[in-house]
């Protein structure tokens, strides 16, 4: 038999578009003993899960847990229980995850109708009240921060629109949860995803969900069993309500760290989170602007916590990630989709959010721009980068 060396990955700056860098709490929470998922202690340490997970969300949802999958897990969770064969939905795309919701579902035999602009500008409100067209329609979807491209989009007018034809708004907040404010309750969103991996620094298994009475109300009144048996929120719900009857064996070291890392943002505070996160991306601009770097997205619609820079003509992009990775441990993500090899992804999510990071990357990112020919002035951009975080 071969011999294995013991697993000794290399510790790197994780400023991609996730999973994040790890807060040593987390890590430390991650490694407490595993007790059974039934357990009493445990039982209780899921009730403050959730109403930690609440008060993220901003809302008083009763139906508010972490599926035991990834991001995409909670986006199919909310889905499938709530949309039958036939049921018009409407899908705003402008990105890789917006594509995602749609071929969900198409897959659950619904009428699709897509609200699709160019990657990486904002969805104008008048063109998904053109989709919407008045007619009765079970789902409107839309991705609130997408990862894909660094877009931010507003939500409470489409919610408006939504519920004006009795739709449901479905909202990915894989990207925005713990970076930016979600206000569940008061943007009268109906059901909402996430992830751990990204702003909550918590190692990717996880996704988040809430969902509103009304969605419970459509899934109770359902034509059909839920396509899928381990997603079925009224199994989970006997689970992870009073009853807690057994239905799957929970990730108990995952859920650890889950509850510590949202304890961890809720300490903080969530406004000073936010705060955090955009004077360091503030900064971040700063420092490639004084580079001669562009930012892809308008500045209205930028995501503090992910950023897509474009990159310059006759740059190398996968050269560029190599050398950050092996010669400074940074890394960070390339264009997916259409952006693929036109820009470059820097995450500044969770705990990874930090003024050392942004001046880390800064620096690495002349060197190596400098010695592919690029022009750039030394200094400038630590200094540009340095002045807003002594604002």
């Amino acid at each position: 038999m071969e011999s294995y060396k013991t697993l000794n990955p290399t510790v790197r700056t994780l400023m991609g578009p996730g999973p994040s860098d790890i807060h040593p709490r987390v890590l430390s929470a991650i490694s407490a003993p595993t007790i059974g998922h039934l357990d009493p202690q445990f039982i209780a340490y899921m009730d403050e899960i959730q109403d930690l997970l609440r008060q993220l969300f901003s809302t008083q949802n009763k139906l508010t847990f972490p599926v035991s999958g990834t991001g995409s897990a909670g986006m199919e969770t909310c889905m499938v229980n709530v949309l039958e064969p036939g049921d018009r939905v409407v899908i705003a795309q402008n990105g890789v995850f917006g594509g995602r919701m749609a071929d969900i579902a198409d897959r659950l035999g619904a009428e699709v109708v897509k609200v699709e602009v160019p990657f990486g500008q904002y969805i104008p409100i008048d063109a998904i009240q053109k989709a919407i067209d008045g007619k009765a329609t079970k789902l409107v979807g839309i991705v609130h921060a997408e990862t894909s491209t660094g877009v931010r989009q507003p939500i409470p007018e489409v919610a408006t629109l939504a519920h004006e034809v009795g739709a449901l708004l479905l909202v990915d907040c894989v990207t925005s949860l713990g970076g930016i404010p979600v206000e569940i309750d008061q943007w009268d969103v109906d059901l909402a995803y996430s992830g751990t991996q990204k702003c909550l620094s918590c190692p990717p298994g996880l996704a988040p969900v809430t969902f509103s009475q009304r969605s419970i109300d459509v899934i109770r009144n359902r034509k059909s069993k839920v396509i899928s048996w381990y997603l079925d929120v009224n199994m989970l719900l006997n689970y992870w309500g009073g009853d807690r009857v057994y239905h799957h064996t929970a990730p108990i070291n995952m859920l650890y760290g889950l509850r510590e890392a949202v304890l961890l943002i809720l300490e903080e505070g969530l406004e000073n989170v936010y705060a955090r996160h955009q004077k360091n991306h503030q900064a971040l601009v700063a420092g490639l602007e004084a580079m001669g770097l562009a930012l892809f997205v308008e500045k209205p619609y930028r995501l503090p916590q992910l950023n897509t820079v474009v990159i310059p003509d006759g740059i190398d992009d996968a050269a560029v990630r190599k050398s950050l990775l092996t010669e400074f441990n940074i890394e960070i993500g390339g264009g997916l989709g259409a952006l693929k090899d036109k820009v470059w992804r820097v995450g500044l999510m969770g705990y990874a959010s930090r003024p050392e990071n942004v001046m880390l990357f800064l620096a690495a990112l002349e060197s190596i721009l400098t010695r592919q020919g690029t022009s750039v002035q030394q200094g400038k951009a630590i200094e540009a980068a340095h002045v807003i975080m002594q604002s």
